[in-house]
């Protein structure tokens, strides 16, 4: 279950080459046109949203991995 926050970077980077290669539209593609184009602000937009959806699933595999596992235990820094 731990790997499952992970595995949500190996889908983001399958989603550029996928929509590059079928050319479907969606956040794989303007990542690939950004950096074609030298477009800066969209590629730090589309970076932070990216890693912001991996910090996300991250935090929700660990919550999840807590209430699983009893003897896992949240604590806050």
């Amino acid at each position: 279950m731990r790997a499952a926050g992970l595995d949500l970077a190996g889908v983001l980077g399958g989603a550029v080459i996928t929509e590059a290669v079928f050319n479907l539209p969606g956040l794989g593609k303007l990542a690939v046109s950004s950096v074609v184009e030298y477009d800066l602000p969209v590629i730090t937009g589309v970076t932070l949203i990216a890693a912001a959806f991996i910090i996300i699933a991250n935090m929700i595999v660990d919550v999840l991995y807590a209430a699983v596992d009893p003897r896992v235990r949240l604590t806050a820094i």
